[in-house]
């Protein structure tokens, strides 16, 4: 029988459990130990550790502190792990917690955090997703149903010194560049709210100094958000510490390519992850690897009819970038939203779907000077009503009763 190595209960709070952490650094000690070879399961808290919750207010999300998430559930040691080792994970299962069958999206203020659509979404909104199988609905977001592709948001290993230390120099960098940037430039460490696992006193705040928020993906993984990193799949996950110290959290339901919404996809309440681990001896100078590689699972929600929007390297106020594939890709998006309120959403609806469906995101062309474009797949299937263009116009099939919590600063 597969063993649990790793337990939450979602009762308790995250800082209390020690084989959870919320960063980055070397010296958090392995909250248990594998051998290759071995499968096992892990629990997990959502990345806030429980601090949104199943209401109709956004107030939570408004006043979320961002420096204590992710919570993630390691670091798993694996015996005989080298620094230039690949760690081979096959993802096997993961599902929701049984007593949380529920998941939530948001959009944080401008000022905390923001998100890709910021300046047009610049207040805090949330939306409840139910669980109903491998379906989700919500009943802040009406006429809209969906299947899921349960995935980690965040899973990766834990940094060498040297690396560590490459991440805070170019991170500092870059904020020094532009330190008064609402949203800012970087997440730059914070001691105040670390949380080191098993890390106690002088110790622990040394290393909380230091350690890298989890915000971003970097070499080592990280908060990757790939939706196609889900069950069936196989990474391959350069080792920068013996033992290698695997560690995974942020559970997604479902996301739309991008997790635009930031507090995107639709964030899993509680979760679990069974796994099973092997070791590539050397296999980061075998293969020339740097960042992690990974092999899709066989198994995709079956949509297959599409409407596909494009945008260019030119902003909403119509200033030009030399191909600027993120521009590109926003301009999808909002025209999408845009499109979408034809049938009676609101903007928040319409950025909430594409945050949490699974929807396509593609660079499509990024030769042609001066504008990259880039699309945006909808899944004409995930509505109750049809969405596609025709000659007698569209049709509002939603009459603006129901929409998404907001608050204001």
């Amino acid at each position: 029988m597969t063993q649990t190595l790793i337990k939450v209960d979602l009762k308790q709070p995250a800082t209390q459990n020690e084989q959870i952490h919320n960063r980055w650094h070397p010296d958090i000690p392995m909250a248990c130990w594998v051998s290759p070879g071995d499968d096992f399961v892990l629990e997990t808290y959502d990345w806030t550790g429980g601090a949104i919750g199943n209401n109709d207010s956004a107030d939570d999300v408004r006043d979320l502190d961002l420096t204590i998430v992710h919570y993630l559930s390691g670091p798993v040691g694996v015996k005989g792990a080298q620094p230039g080792d690949l760690l081979v994970v096959d993802l096997l299962d993961l599902g929701a917690k049984e007593e949380v069958p529920w998941g939530f999206n948001g959009f944080f203020a401008k000022k905390n955090g923001g998100g890709f659509l910021t300046d047009e979404f610049p207040m805090a909104q949330k939306s409840i997703w139910d669980f109903h199988g491998i379906y989700t609905t919500s009943r802040h977001i009406p006429g809209v149903r969906f299947a899921g592709q349960i995935h980690p948001g965040l899973i990766g290993c834990l940094p060498s010194h040297d690396l560590l230390k490459t991440w805070n120099k170019r991170e500092l960098g870059l904020i020094a560049t532009d330190p008064d940037r609402v949203p800012p430039l970087a997440n730059p460490p914070v001691s105040r709210t670390a949380h080191m696992g098993k890390m106690k006193g002088e110790a622990r705040d040394k290393a909380a100094a230091e350690a890298a928020r989890t915000v971003p993906p970097r070499e080592h993984g990280g908060n990757c958000d790939i939706k196609d990193l889900s069950k069936g799949s196989r990474i391959y996950f350069p080792v920068y510490v013996d033992g290698a110290g695997l560690s995974v959290g942020d559970l997604h339901f479902a996301q739309g390519d991008g997790e635009i919404t930031f507090c995107g996809a639709i964030e899993m309440a509680g979760g679990w992850v069974h796994m099973r681990v092997e070791l590539i001896k050397d296999g980061m100078s075998k293969y020339g690897i740097k960042n992690p590689v990974f092999k899709p699972g066989p198994l995709t929600p079956n949509y297959n009819d599409y409407l596909i929007f494009e945008g260019i390297s030119v902003d909403s106020d119509g200033k030009q970038y030399y191909l600027d594939a993120n521009v590109a890709y926003k301009q999808a998006c909002l025209n999408a939203i845009e499109y979408l309120k034809k049938f009676g959403f609101s903007g928040a609806q319409g950025y909430s779907i594409l945050g949490s469906a699974p929807v396509q995101g593609h660079f499509s062309g990024v030769v042609d000077i001066p504008n990259s474009c880039a699309t945006l797949w909808l899944p004409t299937q995930i509505f109750e009503f049809d969405i596609r263009p025709n000659a007698s116009g569209p049709v509002k099939y939603l009459d603006g009763s129901i929409n998404m919590p907001i608050s204001y600063d």
